[in-house]
C-alpha cells in the first residue's frame, strides 16, 4: 500500500510538471502574440499615414505607389485605407485576448496547479472572451467599412473571417469546467474567486 502511494504520488508530480510545461509555453506564446499584435498595429498605423504621404507623390522607375498598387496588387489605395484599419481593429482585438491569456497562464504559474476556483473562473472567462472579441472585432471592421465606403470613392469589399476562435472559446469554457470540479474534489477553495 506503501509502495503503491508513492507511485501514485510520482505519477502526479509528472503530470503537474507536465501542465506546468505546458502553461510556461502559454505564457511565452501569449507575449510573443501580444508583442506581434503591437507591432502588428504601429504597422498598419505606419502603412496609413506613409500611403496618405507618399501614394501619389513617391515614384519608383517613374511608377507612382498607387499605380503600382492598382496593377501589380489590384487594390486602390482607398480599399488599402479600409484594410489598414480592420489589420488595426484585428490587432487591438487580439492583443486583449492575449493579454488576458498571459495573465490566466501567469496566475496558473504561481498557483502551482490549474484546479483552482479562481484559475477556473478565469479559465471561463478567456473562454467567453475568445468567443466574443472576434464578433465585436468583426462588427467594428464592418462598422468601418460602411463609414470609409460612404466617404471614399472605389472602396472594394473587404472580408474577415474569424470564426475559428469559436471552437478554441468552447475549449476553455469545458476545461474551465473540469479545473472547477477538480477543484471542488480537491478542497482548493482559495479566496479570490
Amino acid at each position: 500500500v506503501l509502495i503503491y502511494g508513492r507511485i501514485k504520488e510520482v505519477n502526479n508530480m509528472k503530470t503537474i510538471s507536465k501542465i506546468q510545461l505546458l502553461s510556461k509555453i502559454g505564457k511565452i506564446l501569449s507575449k510573443i502574440t501580444y508583442i506581434c499584435c503591437i507591432v502588428g498595429f504601429f504597422l498598419c498605423v505606419a502603412g496609413i499615414i506613409s500611403t496618405i504621404i507618399g501614394a501619389e507623390t513617391i515614384t519608383i522607375g517613374g511608377v507612382t505607389i498607387e499605380s503600382i498598387l492598382e496593377t501589380e496588387a489590384d487594390v486602390n489605395v482607398n480599399t488599402l485605407y479600409v484594410m489598414l484599419v480592420a489589420g488595426i481593429i484585428i490587432c487591438i482585438g487580439e492583443a486583449v485576448l492575449a493579454r488576458f491569456a498571459e495573465n490566466y497562464f501567469k496566475k496558473e504559474l504561481k498557483d502551482g496547479t490549474p484546479f483552482t476556483l479562481s484559475g477556473a473562473k478565469s479559465m471561463m472567462r478567456l473562454g467567453i472572451l475568445t468567443m466574443c472579441i472576434p464578433v465585436v472585432v468583426e462588427i467594428l471592421i464592418e462598422i468601418a467599412y460602411i463609414i470609409m465606403k460612404n466617404v471614399l470613392t472605389g472602396v472594394g469589399e473587404v472580408n474577415v473571417d474569424m470564426n475559428i476562435s469559436f471552437g478554441i472559446g468552447i475549449m476553455f469554457i469545458v476545461t474551465s469546467l473540469i479545473c472547477r470540479y477538480g477543484a471542488e474534489q480537491l478542497g482548493n477553495k482559495d479566496t479570490n474567486n
